[in-house]
């Protein structure tokens, strides 16, 4: 079975850490643009960091502001997002996904394969 297997998601306090996580099973993400996401309740998803398969080059979200950080191991078949100095604006349902989008539209039809939602929550 294709999927991508979320975790790492919960409670943490402003200026705390969490790591998510995305484990592939069915499919490596050799040749695929990777991608996370995230949707407030009442707004649309949007981008928060995707790396591009051509080059590993990156979009980041401005809101970003060099806090999170997105990568893969290979040898695990995951990909990751570190997010650190987690403000209360970070708190959102997060998405991981994989696929041949390169412009880390939030919708795009060639994120072929979706995480499920993984809920973070930042305290104040």
């Amino acid at each position: 079975e294709v999927q991508l297997q979320a975790s790492g998601g919960g409670l943490a306090q402003a200026g705390g850490s969490l790591r998510l996580s995305c484990a592939a099973s069915g499919f490596t993400f050799d040749g695929f643009d990777i991608g996370w996401f995230r949707q407030v309740p009442g707004k649309e998803r949007e981008a928060v960091l995707c790396r591009f398969d051509s080059d590993y080059s990156t979009y980041t979200a401005e809101f970003v502001k060099g806090r999170f950080t997105i990568s893969s191991d290979n040898a695990k078949n995951a990909m990751y997002l570190q997010m650190d100095n987690l403000e209360p604006e970070d708190m959102a349902v997060y998405y991981c996904a994989a696929g041949d989008d390169h412009e880390c539209s939030p919708n795009g039809p060639t994120w072929y394969h979706w995480g499920q939602e993984t809920l973070v929550t930042v305290s104040s």
